[in-house]
């Protein structure tokens, strides 16, 4: 019973700092509700706004697209809403799925062709933006095929990536903060920060799933 509570609070702990960074990427996000070309972050990407036709495009899909997945991607963990509402589940699911492999993770590789930092920087991004593609798509083939475990561990890769919007954030404030490193110096920091750490974290937690399950059913068979 006790332990039940405190997984039910570390629980409720997680859900409130993640509902809070969300907010904070609602925040953000609402800053480009006008479209405008020179809207907060855009303002020191006027040269890709004049030579690139796409860039603005690209940028403004991959703002209005990645913002759905956060809250989307994270319901699909919900074993409540799995179990009681597997059509809500489901639905929300295609809208997770259909707003990174159809917007947000091309869209996010445009952008990321030309990002601040240099080709280290870059890399990072298109990295994350394959990824990021790759593991939802591999999560999607998954279910199709019923291998519901496998399905569970990319979909948790997927989402790592995902919340790479609210790390990378994160760390600028840290780094900022700490350090006052030169703005292309912490581009190229954050870069790699936003999500290798998140990915590496979900590796971990997926080896000591299946380590735990694997366990468990030999137990079961001897």
């Amino acid at each position: 019973m006790k332990k039940k509570a405190q997984i039910s609070i570390l629980n409720g702990f997680w859900i409130l700092i993640f509902a809070y960074s969300c907010t904070l990427m609602a925040e953000i996000t609402w800053r480009y509700q006008s479209f405008a070309l020179d809207a907060n972050f855009l303002m020191i990407k006027q040269t890709e706004i004049e030579e690139l036709w796409w860039y603005k495009y690209a940028f403004y899909t991959h703002v209005c697209t990645a913002i759905l997945a956060l809250p989307a991607g994270f319901t699909q963990f919900n074993l409540g809403l799995l179990k009681k509402r597997p059509r809500l589940h489901r639905t929300i699911g295609y809208m997770y799925v259909v707003s990174i492999l159809g917007f947000a993770a091309p869209s996010g590789a445009l952008i990321g062709s030309v990002a601040n930092g240099g080709v280290f920087a870059i890399i990072s991004f298109e990295l994350l933006a394959l990824g990021w593609f790759y593991f939802t798509w591999q999560a999607v083939r998954l279910a199709v095929q019923r291998k519901i475990n496998l399905h569970h561990d990319f979909m948790l890769r997927s989402f790592a990536l995902t919340c790479s919007a609210i790390t990378l954030r994160f760390w600028k404030v840290i780094l900022v903060y700490l350090f006052h490193p030169n703005p292309m110096d912490l581009y190229q920091i954050i870069a790699w920060l936003g999500w290798v750490p998140n990915l590496l974290l979900v590796e971990f937690i997926i080896y000591r799933k299946n380590h735990n399950l694997r366990n468990h059913y030999g137990l079961q068979g001897l």
